[in-house]
Formats: structure tokens, sequence, C-alpha cells
């Protein structure tokens, strides 16, 4: 059997690239999608090239680049057993803070993102009785003061729950990975001290990915002992 296929979004730095490298040694073949081509192939590079990483442009906004990163996908490797709906990025608190236009950006990359990864992924994940991750936060579990980015983590939450439904039955397995205070770029200024690492979300991941085919671990809420709300 060839080894399995791991496609994630927002693979080129923080979560998505330590989760590339945690699959990676697990030995899984990777698709590498986001927007940064350059350090895309410098982590593909290092993750074995061509033969076991596929590093691939997308901005996951676009349908017409999701479903080319499918189609690249399936031609270097013929299957998808696991996707990452990752791609996403924050916002500073407040109605009145950043521009409309900022919003707009964020607002589509989250949600609507991640709604087209699922569908350009759910037959694929079908035939392969595959898994679904999607990352989702703390803030998608309580709103915070003046946060659209939490607005777009909570339809985040209802995403999982909605896709989660629909594969019943189908043999697809769908998680939501929802972290803390993670230290990724996400901080411009860091996320200060005892903050979870990206390696600590990889780990969260690869665990409920590698459980038995009958156990569907749905939920994955990780937080800092550091971390009070």
């Amino acid at each position: 059997m060839a080894d399995p296929v791991f496609l994630i979004t927002g693979a080129s730095s923080g979560i998505g690239a330590a989760t590339a490298r945690a699959a990676a040694q697990a030995r899984y073949r990777l698709v590498l999608a986001a927007r940064s081509a350059a350090k895309l192939e410098a982590l593909a590079d290092e993750l074995g090239g061509p033969e076991r990483a596929l590093a691939v442009a997308c901005d996951v906004t676009e349908w017409e680049q999701q479903q080319a990163m499918v189609s690249r996908a399936l031609e270097a490797f013929g299957q998808l057993d696991v996707v990452f709906a990752n791609a996403g990025f924050g916002a500073r608190r407040g109605f009145l803070e950043e521009s409309p236009e900022f919003w707009k950006s964020m607002v589509l990359t989250n949600v609507y993102g991640a709604a087209l990864t699922i569908r350009a992924t759910i037959e694929h994940l079908r035939a392969a009785r595959g898994h679904l991750l999607l990352t989702g936060s703390v803030a998608g579990r309580r709103a915070l003061p003046g946060s659209l980015y939490s607005c777009t983590k909570w339809a985040i939450t209802a995403m999982g729950e909605a896709a989660r439904q629909e594969l019943d039955g189908s043999g697809v397995r769908v998680t939501l990975i929802e972290p803390g205070m993670v230290d990724t770029p996400f901080f411009s200024a860091g996320a200060g001290e005892g903050a979870l690492q990206p390696e600590d979300i990889a780990e969260a991941v690869l665990f409920a990915v590698s459980r038995p085919p009958h156990v569907d671990v749905n939920e994955l809420l990780v937080r800092p002992v550091a971390q009070s709300g």
C-alpha cells in the first residue's frame, strides 16, 4: 500500500508547517498549500521533494485555485486521505479597528476558504474513507470582546459539526482542532510566556488521525496551562 496522502492549507508557517513536519515523520505524503510559494517550496524540499511533498500555491478564497490544488494532488499521488483546512489569520479586536477590506479578506479566508476546501475534497475523502480536520480556536467556543476573528471561528465550530453530520455513515472522520494561545506568526509581537508551540498542535492533529478507524475524535480543545480563558 502506498503511503497515505495528507493535504494541508496554510502550510507555509505556524501550525500548518509544524503539522507537515509531524505528518512527514509519520510517513504521510504531503500536499502543502498556501499563498507563499517560496516558503512552500523550501518546506517541500526539506520534507523530501516532489516524491514526498508537493508544494501548491493556492489562495483558498479562489475556487478555481482550490480545484487546481486538488487536481495537482491527485495527479501526483492519486488519492487524498487526510485534509486539514488550516488556512486563516486574525485581526485586532474592536469593531472600529482594521479596515473593512481587511475584515473582508479575513472572513473570506477563515470561513469561505475552509468551506471551499471541504467542497473541493469531500468526494475524494469519501472515496478514501478519510479524515477531515479544521482549525478552529478557543475563540470559537467563547466570544471575545469586539473580535470579528472570534466570529469566524464560531463559524468554523459550526462548519465542523455540519460536515460531520453530512459525512455520517460515509466512514469519513471529522475533527475540529481548537488551539488556545500558540506562538505563531498570528501574533506579531509573540504570544507571550507559557504559550503553546506549533508542534503542540501538530501532535494533537497526529493524535486524532492516528486513532483506530472506528474512533472519531470530533473536537480537541488545547489550551496552554498559562491561559485561563
